[in-house]
C-alpha cells in the first residue's frame, strides 16, 4: 500500500508535465531555449553509488533537448548566482527551465508594489546605502563599534517607486564587522558569487508580470508581511494590499491558471479564496508555523489541522523542505507524518527551498535539519529531491538554482519504476 501511495505521489508530482517555455500570459513572447549548465551533472557525479545515481547518470548521457517544467520553481529567480528579484535573476531562472518564477511583493511609500523579499531589506539587497537615498532610510548605517554589529534599515516604504527604480540589486548580504558603507555592502556568502553583483535591474510587480508573460512562465507572487503599522498611513489595509496584488494580474489579463498567489498569513489566503475565487483556487498557504511550535512529527501541534485548512478552501500548502521528511530506522529519508497528513487531506504540496543552504558536506543547515544525519555531500540534493517527488508527491519545488529541479523533471521517464538508493 505504501509503495502504491508513493507511486501515485510521483505521478501526481509530474503530471503537470514537462513543457516548453511558452505557456503563460499574452502578447509578444521571447523564445527561450532551456539550458541547464554543468551544476546538475556535478551533483549527479557527487552522489553516493546506488540505483538513483545510476538512473540519473542515464539521463546525463541522453542527447536530447531539455524542457521547462512547472515542477521547477525559481525561488526569487536564480539567486545562487544572480541578485534576487532582479530581471537578470528572473531571466536566468527561465533559461534554466523554471516553469514558475517568484516575485515577492512589498509596497513603496506611494503604495506601489515592487519585487523584494522583505519590505525592509534594501540595505542588504541593493546599493541604497551608497546613494543619496540613504538619508531616507528608517535607520541610517551604523558602523561596527567593537561590540555591536554594523547595521542599517532601509525599507521600500521609505521611498517612492520612482526612487526605488534608481537602485541596483546586489547579492543579499552584509558585513556585520564593517566600519564603512563600502565594507558593509561586501557581505556575500562565500558559496555564492559577486560576478553579477553590480547592476541588478529592480522591477515593480507590474514589470515582473510583463517580463514573465514575455518569458512564457507562470507566476507565484508572495504577499510579504508589512513591516510598518497597518492600516498604512491610516487607510491602506491588509485587504487593500492583498486585493491590489490580484488586481494587477487581472488588469494584465493573466489567466488565474497561471498565477499561484502565496502568503504566510492564512488570512491573506482565505481572503483570496473568498473574494477572488478564480485566483484563490491556486492560492498557496506558506506554512511557517514551526516558529510557533508546529512539530511535523506531532499532529497535536498542527493548528489548524490539515482537514480544517482544506475546509477553508486551501488547495496548496507549502512548508520548508525539512518539515516534509524524516528518517526511518534504516537511515532512509521518508515522508514525515505532516507530509502524509497533508496528502491524506487532499492538499497539494510545494516545498521550499532547494540549494538555499550552500554546500551540504556538514548536514545542509536549517533546510535539511530533519535529515541531517544522512546528508554528507552535495549529491544528496537529488536524494532528498527524489523522496519529495516520488514519496511525498510534491507538485513543485522552489530552488535557488532551477536547473537542478528542471533536470530532475526531464529525467522522470528514466526514473519511473526504478528502485532508489538511499543515503
Amino acid at each position: 500500500m505504501r509503495r502504491i501511495w508513493a507511486l501515485k505521489g510521483f505521478i501526481a508530482t509530474l503530471a503537470i508535465g514537462v513543457a516548453t517555455v511558452a505557456c503563460a500570459g499574452q502578447g509578444a513572447r521571447e523564445k527561450t531555449t532551456v539550458e541547464l549548465g554543468p551544476r546538475p551533472y556535478y551533483l549527479v557525479a557527487d552522489m553516493d553509488k546506488g540505483p538513483l545515481k545510476q538512473a540519473l547518470q542515464e539521463c546525463t548521457s541522453q542527447q536530447r533537448p531539455q524542457h521547462a517544467s512547472d515542477f521547477s520553481i525559481g525561488h526569487r529567480g536564480a539567486p545562487l548566482q544572480f541578485p534576487e528579484h532582479t530581471e537578470e535573476s528572473y531571466r536566468a531562472a527561465a533559461r534554466m527551465g523554471a516553469g514558475i518564477v517568484e516575485c515577492d511583493v512589498a509596497f513603496t511609500k506611494d503604495r506601489e508594489l515592487v519585487c523584494r523579499h522583505s519590505q525592509c531589506d534594501l540595505h542588504t539587497t541593493t546599493n541604497i546605502l551608497d546613494t543619496e537615498l540613504a538619508s531616507q532610510c528608517s535607520e541610517p548605517f551604523t558602523p561596527f563599534d567593537g561590540s555591536n554589529p554594523a547595521s542599517a534599515r532601509c525599507c521600500t516604504s521609505d521611498i517612492t517607486l520612482a526612487e526605488f527604480k534608481t537602485l541596483k540589486g546586489k547579492m543579499d548580504g552584509a558585513n556585520p564587522r564593517a566600519t564603512t558603507v563600502e565594507e558593509y555592502l561586501q557581505g556575500t556568502a562565500s558559496w555564492r558569487t559577486d560576478l553579477y553583483n553590480q547592476n541588478g535591474t529592480l522591477l515593480s510587480h507590474q514589470e515582473s508580470i510583463d517580463l514573465f508573460q514575455k518569458l512564457g512562465v507562470k507566476m507565484t507572487p508572495e504577499l510579504k508581511a508589512p513591516l510598518v503599522p497597518m492600516p498604512y498611513e491610516g487607510n491602506y489595509r491588509q485587504q487593500d494590499y492583498a486585493r491590489q496584488l490580484i488586481e494587477e494580474y487581472r488588469q494584465a489579463g493573466v489567466s488565474p491558471q497561471d498565477v499561484y498567489p502565496q502568503s504566510f498569513d492564512l488570512e491573506d489566503v482565505r481572503y483570496w479564496i473568498d473574494h477572488h475565487p478564480r485566483y484563490g483556487q491556486q492560492a498557496v498557504y506558506l506554512d511557517g508555523r514551526d516558529a510557533q511550535g508546529l512539530d511535523p512529527q506531532n499532529p497535536g501541534t498542527w493548528q489548524p489541522d490539515m482537514e480544517t485548512l482544506k475546509g477553508y478552501g486551501v488547495n496548496i500548502i507549502a512548508p520548508p523542505l525539512w518539515m516534509l521528511v524524516t528518517t526511518d530506522n534504516d537511515n532512509h529519508i521518508v515522508p514525515s507524518p505532516y507530509a502524509r497528513a497533508a496528502r491524506d487531506a487532499g492538499l497539494d504540496i510545494i516545498a521550499w527551498s532547494l540549494e538555499r543552504s550552500g554546500p551540504l558536506t556538514n548536514g545542509g543547515g536549517w533546510y535539511y535539519q530533519s535529515v541531517q544525519p544522512v546528508i554528507n555531500n552535495d549529491g544528496d540534493t537529488f536524494s532528498l529531491l527524489d523522496v519529495l517527488a516520488r514519496d511525498v508527491g510534491v507538485i513543485g519545488v522552489f530552488s535557488d538554482w532551477p536547473a537542478t529541479t528542471t533536470f530532475y523533471a526531464n529525467c522522470q521517464k528514466t526514473l519511473r519504476g526504478k528502485r532508489r538508493a538511499q543515503p
